[in-house]
C-alpha cells in the first residue's frame, strides 16, 4: 500500500497565499487617496465599460483590482447587502465596517477553503464622513484580513513602490487636483525606473466628495472635467443638466447592469 502524498497545513496555506499574491501582482495599479473635501479614487483602466471603481451606498465606495468576474461578484453581493440593511432598518446603518466585515469573512471563508481556489482580488472600502477625521478606508487582501488605512493607499501591481512614492508627498489637506495629479504620477512609476506619463483616456477617475448637496456623494470624473483637472485648470464647474449622476455605474439601483464576466486581470 503506497503512502499518501502529505503536505502541511502550513504549507498549503503559504501556496495558496502565494497563488493569490501572483494573481493580484498583474492587475493595474489602483489607489485612493485622502483630500480636503473627501476621498478619490484613480485607477490605470481604458476600460470604459468594466470599471474597478463603484458606488456601494451612499457615502460607501468600493474599488478591487485582481481577476475582474471575482470582485464584480463580491461588488454585487455588498451592494445587495447595503440595500437590505437600509431598507430593513436605516440608512445610516450601512457603514464602510459593516460592509468590510462582510467581504473579510468571504474571503476568509474562500481562501481556507480547500474545495476551491483563493480568490486573486484585492477590495478598498471607503466611506467618506463630515469632516476628514470622519474618513474610513478599509483594505482587504485575499486571505480576508482587514487592514485600517489612512491618507493613501495603494494595491495592485507595483503597490509597494506606489505606496512607497505616496506616503512621501501625500497630505491631507491637499485639493482635488493636488491629489489626482500626485495620484496618476505614483501610477505612472514603473518597477524598473521607466516613468510612465498616462492620460485622461487610460484612467479611471472617481470620488467622495463631502461638500456635494446630494445624499449620494460618490461621482465620477469624465472627459472635460478630469482632462482640466490632470492639466492643472483647477476645479472646473460641473456638468449641466445632471449628466454626470447619469454617467455613475455600480450603484445600488443598477447593480445587474456590470456585463458578463470576464477572466482577464484588470
Amino acid at each position: 500500500m503506497s503512502t499518501p502524498f502529505y503536505v502541511s497545513p502550513q504549507q498549503a496555506m503559504a501556496d495558496r497565499a502565494e497563488y493569490a499574491r501572483k494573481g493580484i501582482a498583474r492587475g493595474r495599479g489602483l489607489v485612493v487617496l485622502q483630500y480636503a473635501d473627501g476621498i478619490v479614487f484613480v485607477a490605470e483602466n481604458p476600460s470604459r465599460a468594466l470599471h474597478k471603481v463603484s458606488e456601494i451606498y451612499d457615502r460607501i465606495a468600493f474599488a478591487a483590482t485582481g481577476k475582474y468576474n471575482e470582485y464584480e461578484s463580491l461588488r454585487i453581493g455588498g451592494t445587495r447587502y447595503a440595500d437590505l440593511r437600509g431598507y430593513t432598518y436605516d440608512r445610516e446603518d450601512v457603514t464602510a465596517r459593516g460592509l468590510a466585515n462582510l467581504y473579510a469573512q468571504t474571503l476568509g471563508n474562500i481562501f481556507s477553503s480547500g474545495a476551491e481556489k483563493p480568490y486573486e482580488v484585492e477590495l478598498l472600502v471607503a466611506e467618506v464622513g463630515e469632516s476628514p477625521a470622519e474618513d474610513e478606508i478599509y483594505r482587504l487582501p485575499h486571505d480576508g484580513s482587514i487592514i485600517d488605512e489612512h491618507g493613501s493607499v495603494a494595491v495592485g501591481g507595483n503597490s509597494d513602490q506606489i505606496g512607497s512614492y505616496l506616503g512621501q508627498r501625500h497630505r491631507d489637506d491637499m485639493d482635488l487636483g493636488e491629489a489626482l495629479r500626485l495620484a496618476v504620477e505614483s501610477l505612472g512609476r514603473d518597477s524598473g525606473g521607466n516613468d510612465r506619463t498616462l492620460t485622461a483616456d487610460q484612467l479611471e477617475v472617481a470620488l467622495l466628495d463631502r461638500k456635494r448637496p446630494q445624499q449620494r456623494k460618490f461621482k465620477r470624473l469624465l472627459g472635460r472635467q478630469l482632462a482640466e483637472l490632470l492639466d492643472g485648470a483647477g476645479t472646473p464647474a460641473p456638468a449641466e443638466g445632471g449628466g454626470e449622476d447619469a454617467a455613475e455605474s455600480g450603484a445600488a439601483s443598477d447593480e445587474g447592469a456590470a456585463g458578463a464576466e470576464d477572466g482577464s486581470k484588470d
